[in-house]
């Protein structure tokens, strides 16, 4: 399969054609170079809220319940990109209200048949916790699709070993990531790479790029699109199939064989997935020893 991980930059826009022209433009060329997947990054969305006017794309309460009003609109645009051009999508994450508590930040998954489901951030940064109020949402879930079986960490979620454990039968997690500077893409970056590592799978990091004066909550951002394997038979040495310029917007490809992902992990020169466990009984003895 091909996959294709976007380096995101946000509008200013003026209506909601804008940004119909703006997505189908994006799907139409990844999908033009072949792309099976296409990932967004998180809160790519919010480029929404300018929809709104100035005042609600600068207020980070207004903002939210902005964006939220839209998904409905959003869904069905992207499912309809997915059908168009038989592709999957992870659309950008938004912060969402589902039901009367604080908003989630959820990524939707479209496929080409039509049908969509949801995965929700696990684990808040502080930005998230301490200004914005969003809260934990639903379970880890894994897809199980054509193109093989799916995981979903967003962002600060790929930063914590035992989420991707819980992950550990996907043949692809994906990663889409918000990060005002270089160290934060880092970060994700290296939760996504260790990921790979530790379950012998392939990692599909999107970023959020560009400035946004307008906007409190996503004014600065950093990173670009990368997709990682395990350093090991059938990858490169680094582990990096592909990873695209830092802070310009775009796609980067990558193609990845369901193959070479069961290889890895069958006959590896590490068995990393399969040794996980060894760890348990010794993490639970450790000794102090005075020197």
């Amino acid at each position: 399969m091909r996959l294709a991980t976007a380096a995101y930059n946000l509008d200013w826009l003026e209506n909601w054609a804008q940004y119909e022209d703006k997505l189908a433009r994006w799907v139409s060329d990844a999908a033009g170079q072949g792309a099976d997947l296409l990932v967004f990054p998180e809160y790519g969305a919010m480029e929404l809220s300018t929809l709104d006017g100035a005042e609600v794309a600068g207020d980070l309460e207004r903002s939210i319940r902005a964006v939220s009003d839209r998904m409905g609109d959003v869904q069905a645009l992207h499912s309809r990109l997915a059908q168009e051009h038989e592709t999957y999508i992870l659309g950008a994450s938004a912060p969402v209200i589902d039901g009367s508590g604080r908003p989630v930040n959820r990524a939707v998954l479209y496929a080409p048949n039509g049908t969509f489901d949801h995965q929700d951030k696990q684990i808040m940064t502080r930005f998230e916790r301490e200004d914005w109020d969003i809260a934990p949402g639903g379970p880890l879930k894994l897809f199980d699709t054509p193109l093989g079986k799916i995981g979903i960490l967003i962002c600060y979620d790929s930063e914590f070993p035992l989420l991707g454990r819980a992950l550990s039968e996907a043949d692809i997690i994906l990663v889409p990531s918000c990060t005002e500077a270089l160290a934060g893409y880092w970060r994700v970056r290296i939760g996504a790479m260790s990921r790979a590592l530790e379950n012998q799978c392939v990692t599909v990091m999107a970023s959020l790029v560009g400035k946004n004066e307008w906007s409190d909550a996503v004014d600065m951002n950093t990173g670009t699109g990368g997709i990682f394997g395990p350093p090991d038979k059938g990858f490169p040495a680094t582990g990096v199939l592909a990873e695209g310029a830092l802070n310009q917007p775009g796609w980067t490809y990558a193609d990845v064989d369901l193959t070479t992902i069961a290889n890895v992990r069958r006959d590896g020169h590490v068995l990393n997935r399969a040794h996980w466990d060894e760890q348990c009984g010794r993490v639970e003895t450790v000794t102090i020893s005075s020197l």
